[in-house]
């Protein structure tokens, strides 16, 4: 005869495993977008310093190539981590279900952003491999792409960039690192995608040099740039009233 503590305690055969198996699910949902966010916060630094050094071609053009070709290594980590979600969202994993998808304007936008990201980052690299001399189509397509790239680039980061802190630091902090283990193997992943970025830059940054003559008679600020920012802030004021938050 049970007690009833026994009885208070009873639980169908396979809710332990369920769960468990939910409790599994939630954790790769909070890790997976930490680890996004980690990619994402490196990446916009690496942006920044692109932008800047663009900016500035004349003196910073050695910089913009390396940190060009450095960005690529942190590129494939959101990319991956990005479509993992993706896939597990329409493969119905529980847990990503819930967690539901980027609002509609993210998602429209994403190809087209995922797309542009790869032309910038691939003709850039094709221009320091071929130099000014065997330039070809390679400087006005990374031109063009660069002004189309920039409004979609700047809606995405102005999504994101109010999440993305907290995401971080939370990752850092004992018990939220206790509801989704990995801490070090998202640290990892970023440090090994740098150092992998960084060997690639040290690698191709030779081509540059013909570059860094070139600039000396061409290192204006690129009008594709000022195109690109002007209308980047128009995008951004087009979406203001969007609660990204």
């Amino acid at each position: 005869m049970k007690s009833r503590g026994d009885k208070g305690s009873v639980r169908p055969a396979g809710q332990t495993r369920t769960d468990g198996q939910n409790s599994d699910d939630q954790s790769a949902v909070v890790g997976n977008e930490r680890l996004t966010a980690l990619a994402g916060a490196v990446l916009l630094v690496l942006i920044l310093v692109e932008l800047v050094s663009a900016a500035y071609l004349r003196t910073l053009l050695s910089v913009h190539v390396f940190v060009g070709v450095l960005l690529a290594g942190p590129l494939v980590v959101k990319l991956g981590s990005t479509f993992s979600r993706f896939l597990r969202y329409y493969t119905k994993s529980p847990a990503f279900v819930r967690k539901g998808p980027p609002r509609l304007l993210l998602r429209v936008l994403a190809p087209l952003l995922i797309a542009t990201t790869l032309v910038v980052i691939g003709s850039g690299i094709g221009l320091v491999v071929t130099g000014p001399a065997q330039a070809g189509p390679l400087l006005p397509l990374h031109g063009f792409s660069v002004l189309v790239w920039l409004p979609l680039i700047a809606i995405h980061v102005f999504a994101y960039i109010w999440r993305t802190p907290r995401l971080v630091a939370d990752d850092w902090s004992k018990p939220s690192a206790e509801q989704a283990p990995g801490r070090g193997l998202r640290l990892g992943v970023n440090l090994g995608a740098l150092l992998a970025g960084a060997v690639a830059a040290i690698l191709l940054f030779p081509g540059a040099t013909p570059w860094i003559t070139w600039s000396q008679t061409n290192g204006t600020i690129p009008a594709p740039m000022i195109v690109g920012i002007l209308v980047a802030a128009l995008a951004l004021l087009a979406t203001r009233p969007l609660r990204w938050r």
